[in-house]
């Protein structure tokens, strides 16, 4: 092992942070320094030029280091802190994959840790020196050395552990009950007992891998035993499993459904379209004409969230993602949601009034690390996949509950991890095709690691009901770069139409390859014969069942026809996907596992036995009817209001929103965030099918589980109704073509909860949604919402309320035509509110209840299920016939959070007459009944009203009062003004949780500056164009046989945005081309072939070596690529672009450019997060070719990067790029000035640099995305009077003039 000193791990805020966490363990610990150092391991000593390289990638990261060495003392001691020994990290192997490309193929490995150096008084106890450390590491996927030496050990290579035999015959049941215990296998008595006699009639002992494999397939999680068993409720047995109630949806309304309940997602109608992709054999981007389906599907990923939140949740996401890309013969996932519930938040230095502190395990996280740390987790995963995140929700709940004198505390110390999400499938692909005998079983994807081993046990397990170290060793690891290299291959196979060479896809999730192979060849009525060391693995070390059962992630087992198998493994060539063929598909129906190491046969198993019907689960249990008081009486309404809207269920989202890209893809419609102030309070999210038209897919979710601790059934309906409402603000051909997921969550055998959950999918799957006429294809359950510990010999328990989260899915018919909440002050305007719940104003379970410490007692419900029909009717008449303004559902907080919200969107003011509307104010204003509030013209309202009728919800409509220009929200009953706020005030409060949790996560000097800009003098979002927006300077080169000129759409591993940016450039007439940096390495391509070329978006090598820098160096270290690239840049005749990746890519190939000497690099964005924004940009006078007669100009573009503060290496060239007019897009703020103030500037770059060219204008780098915005629709805000072409699609039109 050599090691190598790299830049400071920390910049000042992340080391002044760190330095409060050590002194708060004992004030004299001194934090001195942090740095990254790097370990490598090489076959054979570098040579000079390989050791020169070597440095050269190894220099990275903001070249002035923020945190400086301080004076070291005789008590400073170095720690070292490592990816765990045993494992290999991400980063390693994409900084593996930089060396090896740059010509050092001596390098085995190279890792990466930190090196910190803290002052130590010499008497600081054990258990104070073990809180130093955790402050220092995550134990999760780290540890701590404090000798360097001792580091050699991440480069040990153990000697395979063979397996272990479990002595049944001998010993009998017992034998098999300590295995159970040994291994964390969490198997029932009736399991154990079903294996003792299936090995018996076996007539052998089980090996070890065998009992895993058992239990991870049998496991609650897999089998979901809870819902297929049958029930006895009250002493009466009952008719339906769960499971039978929720399929009686289908069998009620299975209109449009092409696949439920029997693949990794559910497939429903989508649209003939013409899908937009390269031709499978030239490679060049064209439009196909398609019957695209919708695949839909949610998931949870609850332990491993509360062990360790980032990986736990950011391997949630990921893991249903695969979900999605390994329906049916292959399919792509193309939009996400993301929700948590968790408990009380406890905010240093912001708790709030209804918080008492009850504590939690140990070995779990608090509430507050898993929403600054697992959100994060999830942005990250889909952010480097390359899928926007569109929807979600977040909700806190903690609270102790008195019912007939027994007090029990209800929450979510296990907290709810929700990932789903759609995608898209050809029709001719949904269904799985026949594997014959003989067909090649391969594993796609990443190697196996010793990580996430039974995870799928762990998760069916109670939180506190383990062992904390098969907890940790139940969390996976994320690599998502590499899961989009199977999803590229995937992609690539099904584009090949009928001769895609997947005959069988499935991800692998829980069990590991234990679980996903058999499935593969059960499904496909098949066996098979494997061989364990033919499957890829970074450790050498690990017994057959651990390489078996492991939960690595990202991969995927296919069935591969032999014939097909050439085909199959060129595409895995050319994405530099990692594949192996590890099996052979059998006729005999018997699952065999072969070691050629220790020549044996590790599994040897009918597949009757690994998939058998063990005794099916009976469940008995008794309704529990709650005895709970009344609300307590509340005066003080403003007191209500202002505690209401701090509560995080209603508060800003935004500190979740805006880590999220919400713009690749360049098909997102709707994403959260609204109107010119970019509000994040749109529920809705909705996409384009294809970049030629107008129709497309929209979500929505809905979820109120504290209601269930008052009736389970009411719960349930509210929760549709809920999803119902929100998913209404787009235009939807029938109620009945919404399909639902539906998340079950409950703490098993909990006393009176199975009962409850029992009625909640009673009321779904038999009454609530056959009356809608919609069917529930999909869903998942998580039966172990319970977290128990002991503290002092007692025990303490929090379980959490039967939890349902409602997914909704749909086409949509004009992605043009949707409703948001942002009001409209230019006319006369009437606000219109439709009470679902009649009157009735039921506050149990409400947020106003929950922010006094209080349940109640009656929660809202939908009474007639008939009025929801007759309200979606409504919702969908209005926005067809054009009548609707603005739209927002009432849910958590009441009418008042649904009209401030509004108010927030439109940046305006409200004046609100209770008076018409039955009740008395308090309940009007924060019961959350299902409804909504409508806004419509005045010269529309006689008609609206009219319609309200005539859907027969006359009796439930009440005209409120107006929208106008100004400050003041107002509202009046009977002639008296009871409440009136500024609305600068309420949404600084609505947005205290965001911002300081914003301020614990991020750069605190940026939170702060966005925070401080809730005011009214903000402008917000604005364009003024100095070009005619209607003038097509390209259309000359697009009438009749003119050639297309080629232009190279280059990309490179783990780039992700090559689709839209292809679709922006044939939209003005070039012949894009996709070009892998593989096929120029190849020579399946040469640059000389083409007129032009584009960088893409992404995340090169995941960013690894500096963003983008791993991607030039490859360039810049292969001679024969270099040169191809410098005659290219040198050719008079060419022109270039680089879009975020790849603006990176090319700064750092300067020295190959003509007229860039003096770009600057680009470094972490002084936020030092992911940046998702609206950016306002205003466009220079520069020579660019993109830019030609657009100077003067502003408007918003879409910005998505972590990485894009451009840093220059002296202030020469950073004042020669202004006087040169080198600098192309410049942000400003809303007062249109140039700016360095965040969120204006997401990067902190000087003088607001957003995009540079050369001096002759032929190459342009930039970091806001231009090819995600060229279409209107595509603008999350845009001018009204904008209509098919944004400002933006004049830049492509540009180039395509200048080729000319």
């Amino acid at each position: 092992m050599q090691t190598s000193f790299g830049p400071s791990a920390l910049s000042d805020f992340r080391f002044d942070k760190l330095k409060k966490k050590l002194s708060a363990v004992d004030s004299r610990v001194r934090l001195m320094h942090a740095s990254y150092l790097h370990y490598f391991e090489i076959t054979e000593p570098l040579n000079q030029n390989e050791r020169l390289i070597l440095d050269q990638l190894l220099l990275y990261g903001p070249s002035v280091q923020e945190s400086a060495n301080e004076y070291l003392n005789d008590t400073a001691r170095h720690f070292f802190v490592v990816p765990r020994p045993g494992t290999v990290s991400p980063w390693s192997s994409k900084a593996t994959d930089i060396c090896n490309n740059c010509g050092i193929d001596k390098l085995n490995r190279l890792e990466r840790g930190i090196s910190y150096c803290l002052d130590i008084p010499l008497d600081l106890s054990e258990s104070s020196l073990a809180r130093v450390l955790s402050c220092l590491h995550d134990r999760m996927t780290e540890s701590v050395f404090t000798d360097i030496e001792a580091v050699n050990e991440l480069f040990s290579i153990s000697d395979p552990k063979q397996l272990t035999e479990i002595n049944l015959l001998d010993n009998g049941l017992l034998a098999l009950e300590q295995a159970d215990q040994h291994y964390g296998l969490a198997l029932a008595e009736d399991e154990v007992a079903y294996l003792a006699s299936s090995f018996k009639d076996l007539n052998r002992n089980p090996n070890d891998i065998e009992l895993m494999m058992f239990a991870q397939a049998n496991s609650e999680h897999c089998r979901h035993k809870i819902f297929n068993a049958s029930w006895t409720v009250d002493g009466q047995k009952q008719d339906y499993s769960l499971f039978d109630m929720i399929r009686n949806t289908y069998n009620c309304n299975s209109t449009g459904i092409l696949s439920a309940y029997s693949d990794n997602a559910a497939v429903i109608e989508g649209h003939f379209v013409k899908r937009f992709h390269p031709d499978s054999v030239s490679r060049c981007y064209q439009y196909h004409p398609q019957d695209v389906a919708i695949l839909m599907k949610v998931e949870t990923h609850n332990h491993p969230t509360a062990i360790a939140p980032y990986p736990g949740s950011g391997t949630g996401a990921g893991g249903e993602i695969r979900d999605e890309g390994a329906v049916g013969r292959g399919s792509k996932p193309k939009a996400g949601l993301t929700g948590f519930s968790v408990s009380n938040l406890f905010i240093p230095d912001y708790e709030l009034p209804w918080e008492v502190y009850y504590g939690k395990p140990d070995r779990q996280v608090s509430a507050l690390e898993i929403m600054v740390e697992g959100p994060i987790g999830a942005a990250a995963f889909n952010n480097e996949f390359g899928r926007p995140n569109l929807c979600g929700y977040f909700r806190t709940f903690e609270m102790s509950i008195v019912d007939r004198g027994h007090k029990e505390v209800r929450g979510y110390h296990k907290p709810i991890m929700i990932a789903g999400g759609y995608g898209n499938i050809n029709k001719e692909h949904i269904n799985k095709g026949k594997v014959l005998d003989g067909a090649h079983l391969i594993v796609l994807g990443g190697p196996a690691l010793l990580i996430g081993l039974g995870g799928g046990a762990a998760s069916s397990v109670a939180s506190g009901d383990g062992n904390e170290l098969l907890d940790f060793a139940s969390v996976q690891r994320q690599n998502p770069e590499i899961e989009r290299r199977c999803q590229e291959v995937i992609d690539r196979c099904w584009q090949m139409g009928p001769a895609n060479p997947i005959a069988f896809i499935h991800d692998v999730g829980a069990g590991g390859l234990s679980n996903a192979l058999p499935e593969l060849v059960k499904d496909a009525g098949r066996g098979g014969v494997f061989e364990i060391r033919n499957i890829p693995s970074d450790d050498s070390g690990m017994a057959p069942h651990e390489i078996w059962c492991n939960e690595s992630q990202e991969r995927y087992v296919l069935a591969v026809e032999p014939e097909n198998l050439e085909v199959f493994e060129k595409i895995c060539l050319s994405e530099k996907c990692p594949h192996a063929v590890v099996g052979t598909a059998t006729k005999e129906k018997q699952i065999i596992v072969k070691d050629s190491l220790f020549s044996n046969v590790p599994i040897d198993l009918p597949m009757a036995v690994l998939f058998g019907k063990p005794p099916k689960m009976h469940r008995i249990t008794t309704r529990r009817t709650p005895d709970l008081k009344q609300l307590n009486k509340i005066a003080d309404i403003d007191e209500a209001i202002k505690r209401v809207l701090q509560l995080p269920v209603v508060a800003s989202k935004q500190f979740l929103i805006t880590i999220g890209d919400r713009s690749v893809t360049g098909l997102v419609v709707r994403d959260q965030m609204v109107g010119p102030w970019q509000i994040p309070v749109s529920d809705c999210a909705v996409t384009s099918i294809s970049y030629d038209s107008y129709l497309g897919e929209a979500m929505a979710m809905g979820e109120r589980a504290p209601l269930a601790l008052l009736s389970g059934p009411s719960s349930a309906r509210i929760a549709i109704a809920e999803a119902i409402t929100n998913i209404s603000a787009a235009p939807i051909a029938s109620i009945s073509q919404i399909k639902l997921s539906a998340n079950w969550m409950c703490a098993a055998d909990h006393e009176g909860e199975d009962a409850v959950l029992f009625d909640m999918v009673r009321t779904v799957g038999m009454e609530f949604c056959p009356e809608l006429g919609i069917a529930i294809p999909v869903g998942k359950d998580s039966m172990s919402m319970r977290t128990s510990w002991t503290v002092d010999g007692h025990e303490k328990t929090v379980v959490s309320p039967v939890s349902l989260v409602v997914s909704a899915f749909s086409p949509v018919t004009d992605v043009r035509n949707i409703s948001t909440p942002e009001l409209v002050t230019g006319n006369e305007n009437v606000l219109i509110y439709i009470d679902l719940g009649g009157g009735a104003n039921r506050l149990g379970g409400s947020a106003l209840a929950q922010v006094y410490g209080q349940i109640g007692d009656i929660p809202p419900d939908i009474d007639v299920s008939e009025d929801l029909k007759s309200f979606f009717l409504l919702a969908q008449t209005a926005l067809k016939e054009g009548l609707t303004m603005a739209y927002h559902d009432r849910s958590d907080g009441g009418l008042v959070v649904t009209l401030i919200e509004m108010a927030f969107a439109g940046h305006c003011a409200l004046e609100i007459d209770l008076s018409d509307v039955p009740g008395e104010p308090l309940e009007i204003l924060f019961a959350e009944e299902a409804g909504a509030v409508f806004q419509v013209s005045r010269s529309n309202y006689q008609r609206f009203l009219d319609l309200v009728k005539t859907c027969g919800l006359g009796e439930k409509g009440y005209v409120l009062g107006k929208a106008l220009k100004g400050e003041d929200i107002s509202i009046r009953c009977d002639g008296n003004l009871i409440w009136c706020e500024k609305r600068s005030d309420l949404q600084r409060l609505w947005a205290r949780t965001s911002f300081e949790i914003q301020s614990l996560r991020d750069n605190p000097e940026c939170a702060r500056e966005e925070f401080e800009k809730i005011n009214d003098s903000d402008l917000g979002l604005s364009a003024n164009l100095t070009f005619d927006l209607e003038e097509d300077v390209s259309a000359p080169f697009l009438i009749g046989s003119v050639t297309r000129p080629k232009i190279a759409v280059l990309r490179e591993q783990g780039i992700n945005g090559q689709l839209e940016m292809a679709a922006a450039f044939d939209r003005v007439g070039f012949l894009s081309v996709d070009v892998h940096m593989s096929d120029l390495k190849t020579g399946r391509f040469d640059l000389s072939d083409f007129k032009g070329m584009v960088a893409c978006g992404g995340f090169s090598y995941g960013d690894v070596l500096g963003a983008g820098q791993g991607w030039s160096k490859g360039i810049l270290f292969n001679e024969s690529i270099r040169e191809m690239f410098f005659r290219f840049f040198e050719r008079e005749d060419s022109f270039t672009l680089g879009v975020c990746n790849g603006c990176q890519m090319l700064s750092g190939l300067r020295e190959l450019i003509p007229g860039a000497s003096c770009w600057p690099s680009f470094v972490r964005n002084r936020s030092e997060q992911f940046e998702s924004r609206l950016s306002l940009v205003r466009i220079e006078n520069n020579p660019s070719v993109f830019f030609m007669n657009m100077a003067g100009s502003h408007m918003p573009i879409v910005v998505a990067h972590g990485e894009g503060r451009a840093e220059f290496s002296d202030v020469e060239k950073q004042e020669s790029v202004n006087s040169q007019s080198l600098v192309s897009l410049r942000y400003i703020d809303n007062n249109l000035a140039v700016t360095q103030d965040y969120p204006s500037n997401p990067n902190g770059s000087p003088n607001g640099i957003a995009a540079l060219t050369t001096t002759d204008g032929r190459v342009t780098i930039m970091m806001p995305h231009p090819e995600r915005v060229f279409r209107t629709v595509q603008c999350s805000w845009a001018p009204r009077e904008w209509g098919e072409d944004s400002g933006w699609l004049r830049f492509f039109r540009n180039a395509r003039a200048w080729v000319s």
